[in-house]
């Protein structure tokens, strides 16, 4: 099995990790040459960075958005192109910048609507180009939509953040808000909003990981030691039990709770997105 592993599929689980080629090669020797099955063994063994990615991206292009004036509206988009030097020429970032206008006033895909003219700035540029996603949020109640693009287009975030008061919308501390939470998730990466929106196979993977890492431990110690890890793992991933990037003494919903208080309001993040380049 072991000259069946490439020094390909090695490299990418090592970027996939951050651990070692020789470990690397043995779990996929291990694993058969499965990446995930790899992915499992190592963070059993207590190895692997849970969740890491490759920081390099997949394809080149980036990620946009446009946010309305009066906030009412905004969309988060990727466009691909084959080169980074095309995701940098001026003429492919204006062509982005005009669709993410146009996704933030239509539903449904993008792709299919801006299909002629992503053909004619193909013929235009000499590279392909796809549209690989969108998406809008139209605002609920009252509130404001905020957009945040990070590393000049590779990483982007699109929040709902609502009030109860027409005033606060537009309140110098609310939308300050709004902005810091759109750079804390682009720094953060969270998966969710709550606790219960993590799929049940997805708890139960992390469970057995867990349980994995201090195997032969008396049972009673294993369940307590789980539960501890898994509340690590929240925090990792739900949004609001995330410590706030610019406070390391405050968790995101202490301070959706502080900045409420000082508004006189009630404030809740409806809904929020992050697109990474190449995901």
């Amino acid at each position: 099995m072991a000259e069946m592993i490439t020094a390909a599929m090695v490299q990418e689980l090592r970027e996939a990790t951050n651990v070692g080629m020789m470990e690397c090669k043995r779990a996929l020797v291990e694993a058969g040459g499965d990446k995930n099955k790899a992915i499992k063994l190592l963070r059993e063994r207590g190895m692997a960075v849970a969740a890491k990615k490759a920081t390099r991206a997949a394809n080149q292009g980036l990620v946009g958005s446009f946010v309305k004036d009066d906030g009412s509206a905004g969309s988060l988009i990727e466009v691909n192109c084959e080169t980074d030097f095309v995701a940098r020429n001026a003429s492919f970032q204006a062509f982005a910048k005009e669709l993410s206008v146009e996704a933030a006033n239509i539903d449904g895909s993008l792709a299919q609507h801006v299909a002629a003219r992503v053909t004619a700035k193909i013929a235009e540029i000499g590279e392909n180009i796809i549209v690989k996603r969108n998406l809008r949020f139209v605002r609920q109640g009252q509130g404001v939509i905020q957009s945040y693009i990070h590393l000049g287009g590779k990483v982007g975030v699109l929040l709902e953040l609502n009030c109860t008061k027409p005033e606060t919308a537009g309140a110098a501390v609310f939308r300050d808000l709004a902005k810091d939470l759109t750079l804390h998730i682009a720094a953060s990466s969270p998966k969710y909003l709550s606790r219960t929106e993590v799929p049940a196979d997805i708890l139960t993977a992390e469970r057995e990981i867990f349980a994995k890492q201090v195997e032969g431990k008396p049972a009673p110690m294993v369940e307590k030691i789980v539960d501890g890890k898994m509340g690590k793992f929240y925090q990792q991933v739900c949004l609001p039990e995330q410590i706030f990037v610019r406070d390391q003494e405050t968790v995101i919903s202490k301070l959706l709770e502080l900045k409420g208080k000082e508004l006189g309001d009630t404030l809740t993040i409806r809904r929020f997105a992050r697109y990474q380049l190449g995901e």
